[in-house]
């Protein structure tokens, strides 16, 4: 785009806040549209029981080079704001995987030898596995799904490994699971650079990770926002749009599929009805509280099963939260969603009581049930997601859009951020 162009972004979740944040840095004049009172979409704070929690537990990686560079920028300093450790797959009794900073190739070798649980012969399949997706540059055909792709490993591997991996990263299950898209995860994850595969935690509320801290730049940067403010209407002059009533040169659509498609709909119907057709998964998240509870490590694996809904729980006493404060997450959660909150909560205590027993000092109390019935896109094989480029001087930012990532922060991120570069 030419120098100064009005751009207008109409939604303020992280994609349409990173693609407001990069239009501000190519020297745009922004303005952002809204409809809820607070930005950061599915990823910010709520008020639970009189206090500040996440709408849902999130975690962050090393390879998040977009979110972690959009941070820098607003001034959101990583060190304080993410808990920044070497990826561990580990249980409540310390077994599991654990990787060592250093050559991630290696790292992982080191960490699977290490395995204090798994057979020299289960070791050596996952080793020769990976190195078999190495060689194939971590690509499949796109009909594959993950628990296929996956196949010939040990069962121990793949229930204890594959599938957390596999359900934590693309929120569908390893039978229903893409393959090429975990492929690429583990790819940038797992193989790529130094520290990629290391873990982020928030040890502040999700607001105050990007969202707030993005608002207050753009703001002082001369940025227009709108909260409370559904837009309307589009309409087409040229490359550049009305957006009721006003114009802009350019319109980044970074609302939720739904709205994308009503306001893209009049427009570009075969676009709107990729967004409508896509399926979606939702997480829930259970939050507990049991005063003096605290976890050996603040991100525990759970064995997860029919009856054993959460596959993680994050000790939130640990990440700046209230003392004794559990979030047990579940991912892939369709089944738990039909058979409701009570019935969820109490197969989560549960599962706790088993397998939390010895950090529980009493029992553990709900505090309150966070359902996102559309949490994600369900990454299944073969998924036709809507490209980013609408129509002239339209383009669509989120972390559905066409892209090899799945529903992830730094998939909406970089989402945003190639919107903006699209738009010329």
């Amino acid at each position: 785009m030419p120098r100064t162009q009005s751009v207008a972004i109409v939604g303020a979740g992280w994609s349409g806040l990173a693609a407001a944040v990069q239009a501000t840095l190519d020297g745009h004049a922004v303005t952002l549209f809204e409809m809820a009172r607070h930005c950061g979409g599915r990823a910010r704070d709520v008020e639970i029981d009189g206090m500040r929690m996440d709408n849902g537990q999130h975690i962050m990686i090393g390879a998040y080079t977009e979110v972690l560079r959009l941070m820098k920028i607003v001034g959101a300093h990583a060190d304080p704001l993410l808990l920044r450790t070497p990826l561990e797959i580990r249980d409540a009794s310390g077994a599991g995987l654990a990787l060592r900073p250093g050559p991630p190739l290696m790292a992982l070798a080191l960490a699977v030898a290490r395995h204090g649980t798994w057979r020299w012969r289960d070791k050596f399949a996952l080793i020769a596995e990976a190195t078999r997706w190495a060689v194939q540059r971590f690509d499949c055909p796109a009909t594959l799904d993950v628990a296929t792709l996956t196949r010939r490993l040990p069962h121990n591997i793949r229930s204890e490994l594959i599938d957390p991996l596999c359900v934590a990263a693309l929120n569908t299950p390893s039978g229903q699971a893409s393959a090429r898209v975990f492929l690429r995860v583990l790819r940038d994850a797992l193989f790529a650079a130094p520290g990629s595969s290391d873990l982020l935690l928030p040890r502040a509320g999700l607001s105050a990770i990007f969202p707030e801290p993005a608002l207050q730049w753009l703001r002082g940067r001369g940025a227009v926002i709108h909260a409370s403010t559904r837009v309307g209407e589009l309409r087409p002059d040229g490359a550049s749009w009305w957006v009721d009533g006003q114009r802009f040169d350019r319109v980044v659509l970074a609302a939720t599929p739904s709205e994308a498609a009503r306001l893209a709909g009049p427009h570009a119907a075969p676009w709107a009805q990729l967004a409508r057709n896509l399926p979606f998964e939702p997480i829930v998240t259970v939050y507990a509280r049991c005063p003096q509870a605290r976890l050996p490590r603040p991100m525990l694996a759970l064995e997860s099963d029919a009856d054993k809904p959460a596959q993680f729980v994050f000790d939130r006493g640990q990440l700046g939260g209230p003392e004794g404060m559990l979030a047990f997450v579940i991912s892939g959660a369709s089944v738990w969603v039909d058979r409701g909150a009570a019935n969820t909560t109490q197969a989560c205590l549960a599962q706790a009581a088993h397998a939390l027993r010895q950090w529980l000092p009493g029992p553990l109390h709900p505090v309150q049930v966070l359902t996102e019935k559309r949490a994600t896109f369900r990454c299944i094989p073969n998924l036709e997601r809507p490209p980013m480029q609408i129509a002239a001087g339209l383009c669509a930012a989120g972390d559905y859009v066409a892209g090899p990532y799945p529903a992830t922060l730094e998939g909406a991120v970089r989402s945003g951020v190639n919107a903006v570069h699209a738009l010329s």
